[in-house]
């Protein structure tokens, strides 16, 4: 688990952060939460945290001063900053001392996934081109994006799986899973749900003695003629005449 301490003088929002994002599911923990700078830079130097999001104005010591005193102690700490100020000195600053993310108060939550993304990506090992704000994502994020798409179907490849419910999963809308999987995999949605749900029917066409309607159900097709027609555009033959050649 990465872990995260989020700072904030604003307890509104570190309760918001706490409640509302979905920690576990990007293998996060917070460990820590501080409403000040000071405090703060405590709390990292004990917990030694993965990510830390913050604030720049907190009492006592601001953000900026806390991150650049800290920075060279952990310099694999990913940083995402929150901020209620427009002004670009803030964000120059806090670019040039590293950060990941500079996000602008109030945030809105897909940013927010983004943000922590790209940290999974960055402690993952996983190398992001830098690009200016606004592009679409580069190939290692689409990659990523895939991977996580991939194990999510083959957990979920016999219920009645939709796109959205994907999308939903990762937070990104299912215009954007639509294009990454185009563009790292050649294929759409349906594809992709195809592909696995028919390898699967063909190890239990291999490796069962269930019938060929018990198998359908169990890939995810209720009917079972739809799932013959796939089966043959996908491997030339029958469940039948599949199950008698291997």
């Amino acid at each position: 688990m990465f872990k995260v301490i989020l700072l904030d003088d604003e307890d509104t929002i570190l309760e918001g952060l706490q409640s509302t994002v979905p920690w576990d599911r990007y293998k996060c923990r917070v460990v820590a939460t501080a409403n000040n700078g000071k405090d703060g830079m405590a709390l990292i130097r004990k917990h030694k945290p993965d990510i830390v999001f913050t604030d720049i104005r907190m009492p006592y010591l601001n953000g900026l001063e806390m991150l650049k005193e800290l920075t060279g102690e952990f310099p694999n700490m990913q940083i995402i900053v929150l901020s209620g100020y427009r002004d670009f000195s803030y964000a120059q600053s806090a670019i040039q001392l590293g950060v990941l993310r500079f996000l602008l108060k109030p945030s809105k939550m897909e940013d927010i996934y983004e943000a922590l993304n790209a940290a999974m990506l960055k402690l993952s090992g996983v190398p992001l081109e830098k690009h200016p704000i606004g592009t679409e994502e580069d190939d290692y994020e689409g990659n990523f994006i895939v991977n996580r798409a991939m194990s999510y179907i083959n957990e979920h490849y016999a219920e009645k799986l939709t796109l959205q419910q994907l999308a939903d999963y990762l937070y990104i809308s299912t215009w954007h899973l639509c294009r990454v999987f185009k563009k790292c995999t050649n294929m759409n949605f349906v594809d992709i749900l195809n592909k696995i749900r028919i390898e699967h029917a063909k190890r239990y066409l291999k490796e069962t003695n269930l019938k060929i309607y018990e198998i359908s159900r169990n890939v995810g097709y209720s009917d079972i003629a739809y799932f013959s027609k796939v089966f043959r555009a996908m491997t030339g033959m029958s469940p039948k005449q599949y199950r008698e050649r291997v």
